[in-house]
């Protein structure tokens, strides 16, 4: 195990150069056809993702932050409206809120799973709440069932912020089976990511995929030119549609790899001081990020990217404190496990195309930084 091992966070020249020649041919022949927007290649991947994750309908639009927004917009979220969601994750995931006009309302979390906590959601619910917004982080799927029961009793919409967690289940039902919407990122980070941005939205709901397939093509409605409401311009592209059809072949493939990776760090690292991640019951997780807890954390990030080894912190500083979202009125402690979890948290590299001895040595290095820096 040589001390020079490079371990980057993520290898996207790899798996390109493991489907060159699909990708290639691919673009070559959506550049051959002349047809680059809403082409035969994004109605076929809007199908096959919808199919793949549980859905009737897939709308592709350009980004996983417009997914957020369009599926909200389509639901009629706006001024005066609450949504229930968490501080813990992307900051896309509060500001579709505010830009609809609408008000986050932030929930603590379970810092077992890092998801929301589901058992205090109805704790927050007021006349005004409209939608409950869980994200499933890092790849793990929050209770749906749970989720779908509360949304059901109050009357709210469930949208479902699925950005990292193609793939998952729970309970073997599909990620995006239940609920009124699910958006997804196509980032090219993701575990079935573009060669750029992208985004879905998928939803079982025929007048919400009516009503995001016109507000991503400005609004419009029987004819490009003959508008029924204020829309966007929010197209996923029919070259990144073409490469994410190739990808979504080897999806399964590379998030069982992902699995096994995990694996062996939770074999690996038993017995350190990292808190190691958990997979709630009846989940299939698909390790977006493996995501320790250490108490250490800037030290031992420090020190690993010294032994050539890269990490990420997602995310050091939950949005209730954001300066961004400071008007909400929301203050230091109001959700400690959030809080503790953006001091603690460290995600170690877990993408597919890492090699065994690579993962070998990052856990070799956790365990050489606790005997070099006893505490």
């Amino acid at each position: 195990m040589g001390e020079s091992l490079h371990v980057p966070i993520v290898d996207l020249q790899a798996q390109y150069q493991a489907l060159r020649q699909e990708i290639d041919e691919a673009v070559a022949h959506v550049l051959e056809s002349g047809r680059f927007i809403l082409g035969e290649n994004v109605q076929r991947l809007e199908e096959e993702v919808a199919a793949y994750c549980g859905a009737r309908f897939g709308i592709g639009v350009a980004s996983g932050t417009d997914a957020l927004e369009l599926s909200l917009a389509a639901l009629g979220i706006g001024p005066g409206d609450e949504v229930i969601t968490t501080p813990f994750t992307f900051g896309a995931t509060t500001e579709v809120i505010v830009r609809l006009g609408a008000k986050p309302v932030y929930v603590d979390i379970d810092p077992d799973t890092y998801n929301i906590d589901v058992s205090a959601i109805e704790r927050a619910i007021t006349r005004r709440t409209r939608v409950l917004l869980p994200v499933d982080l890092f790849g793990q799927m929050t209770d749906r069932e749970a989720l779908w029961r509360i949304a059901q009793e109050h009357n709210l919409y469930l949208v479902n912020d699925s950005a990292q967690a193609i793939g998952a289940q729970q309970n073997g039902v599909p990620v995006a089976a239940v609920g009124h919407a699910t958006a997804m990122s196509f980032y090219p980070t993701k575990n079935l990511g573009a060669f750029g941005d992208g985004g879905i939205v998928l939803t079982n709901d025929e007048e919400v995929a009516r009503s995001v397939r016109r507000l991503r093509g400005h609004g419009a409605e029987g004819g490009a030119y003959f508008y029924k409401v204020p829309g966007y311009c929010s197209r996923l592209d029919e070259i990144q549609a073409a490469i994410l059809r190739v990808k979504l072949r080897y999806l399964d493939e590379w998030n069982e790899r992902r699995r096994q990776n995990a694996r062996l760090y939770l074999e690996l690292l038993q017995g350190t001081k990292a808190i190691l991640p958990q997979t709630a019951p009846g989940n299939l997780h698909t390790y977006h990020q493996f995501t320790i807890r250490y108490r250490r954390r800037d030290a031992l990030q420090q020190y690993l990217k010294e032994h050539g080894i890269a990490t990420a912190v997602y995310y050091p500083l939950p949005l209730h404190l954001q300066e961004a979202y400071r008007y909400l009125g929301y203050q230091q402690g109001d959700f400690p496990h959030a809080e503790r979890a953006a001091n603690e948290v460290l995600s170690l590299p877990v993408h597919p195309d890492l090699r065994e001895e690579q993962i070998r040595y990052v856990a070799a290095m956790v365990r050489r930084f606790e005997e070099e820096h006893p505490s």
